[in-house]
């Protein structure tokens, strides 16, 4: 027996994400996925989900679901709550950091996000369709998710359904990121730029522009000055998630999980893997600042940043819902134990 979810409202900027699509750059597709991976992983766990499994990624006004069928476990992940309204009229707030299970006719109306990046799971992650080897939305090639598009009032979700013994919910604290600087290695093209330029990109403060899309993030600070100004411009080749381009302008713009496959502006620095999903959660006006690693302190980091993912997950605590009230009525029995 399969879930299912109906969107009632899409809200805005909403998405299916999943681990990313790889494999294909060489054909010009974006590996996409969620913009901050390690969040959608905390949401994932806390319903029981593996981790690459997909789930919605909230980016702004949250959206509106009702389960159309079957018991559907879900959790948010993020800086937000959610009301949830039962099908026999009571409602009670959706906190994150925890599960919850709905039935039939149930609506979970999620709350706008002011800022940053949230995540959606549901059980057993949204079944749909498979392109290229994931269920990533990449709307700017209308494939992944429902018909290639952002989250849709009228779509429906599909999912698994939670088994009728399963009769505890989990929560967790929240996850976080350390302060401090977001780590980069530099070049590829770091010679294209002066000196001094490289110093001033290490030392000074940048804000986020309110230009920023899951493509890519644009930064306003100190100009950096290309060695001339036919080096603002090279030869096309591949980038990546996490590389920083200078176009003339000499303003970084940062590349996120839906840029394109290769570019002609010159590459400054690339922010490590271990540091990536740390750029979704920053705001417009946030200042942020960088330093240099090499190779082996990123591989460091990324073991550390695994090693702390681990730990989270030994930390989930689980709690047996109301089993008496099960007993009774079947849907007044699924709320988080000390409700």
């Amino acid at each position: 027996m399969s879930g299912l979810v109906e969107v009632i409202d899409g809200g805005i900027g909403n998405s299916i994400q999943d681990a990313g699509r790889f494999g294909f750059r060489h054909m010009g597709i974006a590996v996409s996925g969620c913009l901050d991976l390690l969040l959608a992983r905390c949401a994932n766990a806390l319903v029981g989900n593996a981790p690459d499994s997909a789930c919605i990624e909230i980016r702004a006004v949250g959206p509106a679901l009702e389960i159309k069928h079957g018991r559907v476990r879900m959790a948010l992940a993020g800086n937000l709550c959610a009301t949830l309204m039962r099908g026999d009229g009571r409602s009670r707030q959706l906190l994150p950091w925890m599960s919850l299970t709905l039935f039939p006719k149930d609506r979970l109306e999620i709350d706008t996000l002011t800022g940053g990046t949230a995540y959606l799971a549901v059980t057993g992650g949204i079944r749909s369709p498979l392109q290229l080897g994931s269920r990533s939305t990449y709307q700017r090639a209308m494939i992944g998710g429902i018909d290639g598009r952002q989250l849709a009032t009228g779509q429906l979700l599909p999912c698994a359904t939670q088994e009728h013994r399963q009769y505890h919910e989990s929560q967790s604290v929240p996850w976080a990121y350390a302060d401090g600087p977001i780590r980069v290695m530099p070049g590829p093209q770091e010679e294209c730029f002066k000196p001094e330029s490289m110093q001033t990109f290490l030392r000074a403060e940048y804000r986020v522009s309110a230009q920023q899309d899951r493509m890519g993030m644009r930064l306003q600070g100190p100009s950096l000055v290309h060695v001339t100004p036919q080096a603002a411009d090279i030869v096309s080749d591949g980038v990546t998630p996490g590389a920083i381009q200078v176009p003339g302008n000499g303003q970084p713009i940062i590349l996120l999980a839906d840029c394109q496959t290769v570019g002609g502006y010159p590459k400054i620095a690339t922010v490590i893997s271990a540091d990536l999903p740390r750029l979704a959660q920053l705001q417009p006006e946030q200042m942020l600042r960088f330093c240099a690693v090499n190779a082996a302190q990123a591989k460091a980091a990324l073991r550390a940043r695994e090693a702390q993912w681990e730990t989270w997950v030994s930390g989930i605590a689980f709690g047996l819902a109301n089993v008496s009230a099960l007993y009774n009525d079947p849907t007044a029995g699924w709320d988080c134990a000390g409700e």
